[in-house]
C-alpha cells in the first residue's frame, strides 16, 4: 500500500517530515476520525499534536520561527493528513493561507506581529471570501469598509468561514471604495482585512459575531460558520500590505496556494479509498475465493490505483511550479479539478467494492462518501477550474494568424 503515490527527488529532511507526519496519521489520527466525525466533535488532541510538530509553522520563514519549508512539503504533508481525515487538513490548510498572504503581501510589522505566533500554532488562521448571495463570483461581494478617521467600520455577511469558531485571526475580504472612484472594476476596489479575535462563538469582539456552526453533510468535526460585521472597528494599520484596493489579487494568490491543498487533500483521500478498498477485496470471499480475484474487482482496482498516481503527479507538478516562483494558477487549477474528481470516483469505486458495507456508518468508506464531494466545490467549482484553465491555454496558445 505503500508503492503508491510516491515523489522523487525530496531532499532528506523532507523525507524525515513526511515519516513523522505518516506515523503521527496512522497511530493518531485514522484510530480515532470516525468516532469523531461521527460525534462532529472537534478534534482537540490532534491538533494539540500537530502543534507539538510544528506543522502550524511548516512554511513560514525560520526567521518567524517556522520551519521554512517549501509549499511541497506542506502539499505532502497535506496528502498524509488528508488521508487520515480531511477534516484535520481544513483546519491547517486556511491557517497557512492566512501566513502565507502575511508573507506574501504583509507589512513588516504585520509580519513581525503575526507570523511568530502563527507559527507557534497560538493564533489560528481562516480567511473569508464567500457570501450568503454569491458563489464563485467573488466580484459581486457586498460586505463594505468605510474609512472613519484611523479605523475602518465594516459591515456585512460572510459565509463559509472555515475556523470561524477556532480562529483567531481572520482575513477578511470586502470592499473600500476609498481612493477608488466610481466606475472602478469591483476586483480594484477590495481590500483584505486582518481582524484578530477571540476564539469561539457569539459575539467575539465588538461588531463581530460568529453564529454556530453550519450543519454539514461531510467535513465535520471543523467549524464551518458565518461571520457577521456590524460596526466592526478596524485600525488602518490591519489592511494587509497598508494599502487598499490589493484584497482581490492577495485573495487569489493564497487560493492558488489553497488549490494545491484541496488537490492534495483529493490525493490524500482517494489514497486512503484504495486502500480500504484492496484490503476489503483480499479479505472479502465470494463463490468461494476472495473478491480481488474476480476480474471485474481486478480492473477496479487496477482503474483506481492509476487514477491515484496521476492526481498525485499533478498535485507535485504544480506545488513545485508555485516554489519555482512561476506564476501556477493553470497547474493549480488542472491539479485540483483533476484531483477532485478522481478522489470521488475511487472513492465511490471502493464503496461499490464494500457491497452493501459499504453502507455502514461502522465502515470507513461510508465516511469518505459523504466526504469526498466537498473537494468538488472547495476553493473553486470544477466550472470554475475549467475556466482558468481554458482561459490560461488561450493565452499560451494564441493564434497568430
Amino acid at each position: 500500500m505503500a508503492r503508491l503515490a510516491q515523489t522523487a527527488g525530496l531532499t532528506d529532511v523532507q523525507q524525515e517530515i513526511l515519516s513523522t507526519v505518516r506515523d503521527f496519521v496512522d497511530k493518531e489520527i485514522i484510530p480515532v476520525a470516525t468516532g469523531l466525525e461521527h460525534r462532529d466533535e472537534y478534534p482537540q488532541q490532534i491538533v494539540d499534536g500537530l502543534k507539538e510538530l510544528g506543522l502550524f509553522g511548516l512554511m513560514i520563514p525560520e526567521e518567524y520561527g517556522g520551519l521554512g519549508e517549501s509549499l511541497l512539503t506542506y502539499a505532502l504533508c497535506v496528502e498524509e493528513i488528508a488521508r487520515g481525515w480531511m477534516s484535520v487538513s481544513g483546519i491547517i490548510n486556511t491557517h497557512f493561507i492566512v501566513a502565507y498572504m502575511l508573507k506574501q503581501h504583509g507589512t513588516q510589522e504585520q509580519k513581525d506581529h503575526f507570523l511568530p505566533r502563527m507559527a507557534a500554532g497560538d493564533v489560528r488562521g481562516a480567511f473569508s471570501m464567500s457570501e450568503p448571495a454569491l458563489g464563485s463570483d467573488v466580484s459581486a461581494i457586498t460586505s463594505k469598509a468605510v474609512k472613519d478617521g484611523d479605523e475602518y467600520v465594516l459591515n456585512g455577511q460572510k459565509m463559509w468561514l472555515t475556523n470561524g469558531g477556532t480562529s483567531s485571526l481572520v482575513a477578511v475580504l470586502v470592499r473600500s471604495d476609498e481612493g477608488h472612484p466610481e466606475g472602478t472594476a469591483p476586483h480594484r476596489s477590495m481590500t483584505t482585512f486582518l481582524v484578530e479575535k477571540e476564539p469561539g462563538f457569539g459575539e467575539v469582539r465588538p461588531g463581530l459575531t460568529i453564529p454556530g456552526k453550519i450543519d454539514k453533510m461531510g467535513y465535520k468535526g471543523v467549524d464551518t460558520t458565518e461571520l457577521i460585521m456590524d460596526g466592526l472597528r478596524v485600525p488602518a494599520d490591519r489592511v494587509l500590505g497598508g494599502v487598499t484596493g490589493r484584497g482581490f489579487y492577495q485573495m487569489m494568490d493564497g487560493v492558488e496556494v489553497g488549490r494545491v491543498n484541496v488537490a492534495a487533500r483529493g490525493c490524500g483521500v482517494a489514497q486512503r479509498a484504495f486502500e480500504l478498498g484492496v484490503q476489503y477485496a483480499q479479505q472479502r470471499h465470494t463463490f468461494g475465493k476472495p473478491i480481488a480475484q474476480h476480474q471485474a474487482i481486478q480492473f477496479k482496482l487496477a482503474e483506481m490505483a492509476t487514477k491515484v498516481e496521476a492526481a498525485h503527479a499533478m498535485m507535485v507538478n504544480a506545488a513545485r511550479k508555485k516554489d519555482s516562483g512561476e506564476r501556477n494558477d493553470l497547474e493549480a487549477g488542472m491539479a485540483k479539478y483533476l484531483a477532485s474528481e478522481y478522489c470521488k470516483e475511487v472513492v465511490e469505486d471502493a464503496f461499490r467494492i464494500h457491497g452493501g458495507y459499504g453502507f455502514s456508518k461502522e465502515y470507513e468508506i461510508e465516511r469518505l462518501y459523504r466526504e469526498a464531494p466537498m473537494l468538488l466545490i472547495g476553493e473553486g467549482t470544477a466550472e470554475i477550474q475549467k475556466m482558468i484553465i481554458g482561459r490560461r491555454l488561450l493565452e499560451e496558445y494564441r493564434f497568430q494568424g
